[in-house]
């Protein structure tokens, strides 16, 4: 009875063998690669697995040199196989390509239209943007104070009637856009003046000249000239400064070439605003010392 039994006892290699089956593998009239295996899952029943792979040809442009040097030769233990990765020992993936940048992009903030203009500006050779009322890094219909100090460049320029001279004053001598001579001009004394001589009708001391004070450190002479040279032809400007660090002393003396293009400017720009102050404009007196 025992003999029976042992005889009948197979070992754990025969029921191996008997599960195990080939695996199966062939392409189908598709191209495409099927693969058949039999395995055991983890309830111990006997599964089958099919696989299908379909291969597909690839082409793709590279370097020059990347291409040469896909045909070197191998060394090692990879000596005298074929060009190209062995599928054995290598996975081929799609390509990864790494894009370096400075910081994380969330971070940071897009410049705005203003910004780009301003860029631009820059790159031109324009200059800085700045604005007319308050001087500001920005433009003028973007200024904050716009309502609250006085448009100057609208309220303050004199119109048409303003710059209408009067009837009692003589009449130029200039017609046709021609060059008239100092010493023919409306005003002037007589022959034998010159503008630069002194005592002449344009000379330094004979002008009629502003002093504007309260204005701030960095107003330069050209935007004193553009603010009052909207009433009239202006001679000359100066802005007081210190000699060694060159900053604004907060005053300046415009002068002009007709007197009464002097006063309506005073008129119109005392007690205004500017860059964030309020402009003070009195006619120049001369030192005590006569200089």
């Amino acid at each position: 009875m025992s003999a029976q039994v042992s005889a009948q006892k197979t070992s754990w290699a025969d029921d191996v063998d008997e599960l195990a089956e080939p695996t199966n593998d062939y392409i189908d009239e598709n191209g495409l690669r099927i693969t058949i295996e039999y395995t055991i899952n983890d309830e111990g029943k006997k599964v089958k697995i099919t696989r299908k792979i379909k291969r597909t040809l690839q082409k793709s442009v590279v370097e020059h040199t990347v291409a040469e040097r896909k045909k070197w030769a191998k060394f090692g233990k990879e000596r005298g196989n074929k060009p190209g990765p062995d599928r054995a020992t290598t996975t081929v993936v799609e390509n990864v390509v790494l894009k370096l940048t400075a910081g994380n992009k969330s971070t940071e903030v897009e410049p705005t239209a203003e910004q780009n203009i301003k860029t631009e500006l820059a790159k031109a050779g324009a200059g800085k943007v700045a604005c007319r009322l308050c001087k500001g890094d920005h433009f003028t219909a973007k200024c904050p104070y716009k309502d609250s100090l006085a448009g100057l460049e609208t309220a303050d320029i004199p119109s048409a009637d303003d710059l209408t001279p009067p009837a009692d004053a003589p009449p130029a001598a200039s017609s046709g856009g021609k060059y008239v001579p100092p010493s023919m001009r409306a005003g002037a004394r007589g022959p034998g003046e010159s503008m630069g001589r002194p005592g002449g009708a344009g000379s330094r001391d004979d002008l009629p000249t502003l002093r504007v004070t309260n204005i701030s450190e960095e107003t330069l002479e050209n935007d004193l000239r553009e603010l009052f040279g909207a009433f009239g032809r202006v001679a000359r400007v100066y802005v007081g400064r210190d000699r060694e660090t060159g900053v604004g002393k907060g005053f300046a003396f415009v002068s002009f070439e007709d007197r009464a293009i002097a006063e309506r400017a005073m008129q119109k720009l005392n007690g205004k605003g500017y860059d964030n102050l309020i402009l003070s404009v009195q006619w120049s007196q001369p030192r005590p010392d006569g200089r």
